[in-house]
């Protein structure tokens, strides 16, 4: 299932705020919490992602849902038809999430790539803490003139952009080119 924008809450994860999502996550978080509570064949996942994501299209009222309520909701759920031990192994997880590459490097400053790789981490981890196990990063040209502080693009670019990949790949995260954003995994990296 996908989010058309108005049917379902903006999700709030730590300072980011996701619309315009799916919701295969869910699903996986219930079916994960099956494994962790030892009912790997637990037959309600499909009934209780559907009473999710009905509650999420025409039932709740806030049009902000901090990800954790969503949990507490989900675990409540879960309790109600008796399912306490699945409810009690839930974690949260949540959509993937876009981090801008230019937002990281105006905040480190012209020429600070250090500073630049540092706020990425911080960020990864935080969002690794918060349940988000993929990252699409965007902006990738604009934060590497914004590091070169150059208005036009040169070789020094291009090999800035390829560590920056190669950052990305010895941080733990699978980095893929999607068109204009780099997708990845952010389950590896140390939190």
């Amino acid at each position: 299932m996908i989010c058309i924008a108005g049917n379902m809450p903006v999700l709030q994860v730590g300072q980011h705020q996701i619309y315009d999502y799916d919701t295969y996550w869910i699903r996986r978080a219930i079916e994960n919490a099956a494994h962790r509570a030892n009912q790997p064949y637990f037959t309600f996942v499909d009934d209780v992602y559907d009473g999710i994501v009905y509650y999420l299209e025409n039932k709740c009222p806030l049009r902000l849902l901090q990800i954790e309520d969503l949990y507490t909701r989900i675990r409540h759920t879960l309790k109600r038809i008796g399912c306490e031990a699945i409810a009690n192994a839930i974690e949260i997880e949540c959509p993937p999430i876009t981090i801008s590459l230019e937002r990281a490097a105006i905040e480190a400053g012209n020429g600070y790539e250090l500073a630049f790789y540092q706020i990425l981490q911080e960020e990864m981890q935080t969002l690794k803490k918060l349940g988000a196990r993929e990252v699409f990063f965007s902006e990738m040209r604009e934060s590497v003139l914004v590091l070169k502080q150059s208005e036009q693009w040169h070789d020094d670019c291009d090999q800035l952009e390829s560590d920056i990949i190669l950052w990305l790949k010895n941080a733990g995260t699978q980095p893929q080119r999607q068109g204009f954003r780099i997708r990845c995994n952010i389950e590896k990296i140390t939190v």
